[in-house]
């Protein structure tokens, strides 16, 4: 499961990609451009970094360069007739507006946005509201039309705190780490089969490592233990399950690998400092629409 270095055709005469792209979705991969993404249609689960979390239509979500992910969709019985996943995409290279654009002294706020998206940003609230709206002007403008258009959401980049930052601290860190190397197929394999029951032998067979040679590497890597770093991605992943409030608690702790409730529980609080249901409940309290 090698991270594919997958980069979108840029058109002759055109300083940036615009790109409406159709399920399949890319695989695992990463490259050198910004990238912000909106879902038209679809659902499934979204890997960035060493985050997994669901996603579905109107899901807005910006990159910086060279973090892998993935959205993988699910197949619904209303798509017999064929794949109805859609996405709007806009990659942008940090030098493509000149080598100075993002130095000069107005884009300080911008360009610190965009050296902290190596983590990924999911937007929420007036911003994603704002953004989408821009991005749904964009799909009917010209090239000259869509540049500014992009310079309004660069507009809403510089001043906005409403987005939720996606992979741990360490993932910018981890990345950098060569394309085969045993800790970064250790990290895939764990991200697309944490739901499974994952075996330490399945990481030593993947890797081609002894235990002696495996543990301290993974723990240098990822600064955690597999164990510790497996459960880590299980819980987020039930914390997104747990603020779409369409699933019993019971079924998110199953959905999200955990073997039992009891076990989910005590990982989940260990973890956020807080029960799963005490999570579901605070998350609630902190979104009721103002009246």
């Amino acid at each position: 499961m090698k991270v594919a270095k997958i980069r979108l055709r840029q058109e002759p005469y055109k300083s940036f990609i615009v790109h409406n792209e159709k399920d399949p979705f890319t695989p695992w991969h990463h490259h050198p451009e910004y990238e912000l993404v909106l879902i038209i249609k679809g659902k499934g689960k979204r890997l960035v970094g060493d985050h997994v979390a669901r996603f579905e239509k109107n899901d807005l979500i910006f990159l910086g360069p060279f973090i892998p992910h993935q959205w993988v969709c699910e197949i619904d019985g209303d798509q017999i007739n064929g794949p109805f996943d859609e996405a709007f995409v806009i990659q942008f290279g940090y030098d493509f507006l000149g080598e100075k654009f993002f130095e000069i002294p107005e884009n300080s706020c911008l360009k610190r946005f965009l050296l902290e998206s190596n983590r990924g940003y999911e937007f929420f609230g007036k911003t994603k509201d704002r953004i989408i709206s821009i991005l749904h002007e964009m799909f009917d403008m010209n090239d000259v039309q869509r540049l500014y258009a992009l310079l309004r959401i660069f507009e809403v980049f510089a001043s906005t705190r409403e987005y939720h930052l996606l992979a741990s601290p360490n993932t910018a860190d981890s990345f950098q780490l060569t394309h085969d190397d045993p800790m970064k197929k250790a990290m895939q394999y764990i991200l697309q089969n944490f739901q499974n029951n994952i075996q330490f032998s399945d990481l030593l067979a993947l890797t081609n490592l002894s235990y002696a040679s495996f543990y301290p590497a993974f723990k240098k890597a990822y600064r955690m233990s597999f164990k510790d770093y497996l459960i880590t991605v299980r819980v987020g992943y039930a914390c997104k399950l747990l603020t779409e409030g369409s699933m019993q608690i019971a079924e998110i702790a199953y959905d999200s690998g955990f073997e039992n409730l009891s076990n989910f529980n005590r990982q989940f609080k260990r973890i956020k400092g807080l029960t799963p249901s005490q999570f579901q409940k605070q998350y609630r309290a902190e979104n009721i629409p103002a009246i």
